[in-house]
């Protein structure tokens, strides 16, 4: 009899245990949802995608390199301003020092700058359509090495060796001056079959401009060009900062001419727009 009782005690002190233990558990969770009907819920925030630039000596092991390679990491930053067309900005492309460097050289040779004409245009008939002035110079040219030194980082950020790009185009714009808009890829039905063809074209801006002459891409996402002046300065606009790059593609992978690739250059209504284009091809260049 006093084995049971003990038994019987022992029961009866686990099942009042497990009794109490739920009563507190049934407690809490009532609690807990009262007091959280006012409580405002708060959502995890999602992180960013974030670039991490690490110096080339902080990496343990880089990759063998081929005969053209290189032995150093490259960071070069960018935004991307559109996908259609492709565009990139690059801040900080070029120093201000470089870019005094060019316009000094350029400003030895200003002539007013050409169109390549369709069929059936003449110089008459085109008047106006780009007002600024300009030269070319060549890599070659440049005895410091500041145009090397660019040419090869544009050609880093696009892929596309230095040797398929064309001599720099220099240009001034004054005020008023512009470019309407057009395309850096020739149609081969309105300018005649071409040797090779304009793959992409990078801008890098030589100066500040205080108001104007943003370079404009007026049909963005395939906006319909019907009824569109082509002297309208609309759409995606990229205000010139002395030393940023720009750098947009005239063709899809395809090899055929983007339609949103058509761009222009608005007119400086106040101070003066110094830019270096490099016209990149899909076929090495000779100087």
């Amino acid at each position: 009899m006093k084995g049971k009782s003990k038994s019987s005690k022992r029961n009866l002190g686990l099942a009042t245990t497990l009794f109490l233990c739920s009563l507190a558990f049934l407690a809490g969770l009532f609690t807990s949802t009262f007091f959280s009907q006012d409580v405002p819920i708060i959502k995890p925030r999602l992180r960013k995608l974030e670039v991490v630039h690490v110096e080339g000596d902080k990496y343990r092991d880089l990759m063998p390199i081929g005969e053209t390679g290189e032995s150093s990491i490259d960071s070069i930053p960018f935004q991307v301003l559109s996908w259609k067309p492709r565009a990139y900005y690059f801040p900080d492309f070029a120093t201000a020092e470089q870019c005094e460097h060019i316009i000094g050289m350029a400003k030895l040779n200003l002539k007013p700058s050409t169109l390549a004409l369709r069929k059936g245009e003449t110089e008459e008939s085109t008047k106006g359509t780009r007002t600024s002035s300009g030269t070319f110079i060549s890599a070659s040219e440049d005895e410091s090495g500041t145009l090397d030194l660019i040419e090869k980082k544009i050609a880093k950020v696009t892929s596309i060796p230095q040797s398929h790009g064309e001599a720099f185009n220099v240009l001034r714009y004054e005020i008023g001056q512009k470019y309407d808009s057009h395309y850096d890829a020739f149609n081969p039905s309105e300018y005649g079959p071409q040797l090779s063809q304009r793959v992409a074209s990078f801008l890098l801006y030589l100066s500040d401009v205080e108001e104007g002459g943003e370079t404009m891409f007026p049909f963005e996402n395939g906006m319909s060009v019907e009824g569109y002046d082509y002297r309208q300065c609309v759409g995606l606009k990229v205000k010139p900062r002395r030393g940023d790059g720009l750098l947009f593609y005239s063709l899809f992978l395809n090899g055929t001419i983007d339609p949103t690739s058509l761009h222009g250059s608005c007119p400086v209504i106040k101070g003066e727009k110094w830019v270096a284009t490099k016209w990149i091809r899909d076929q090495q260049q000779f100087d």
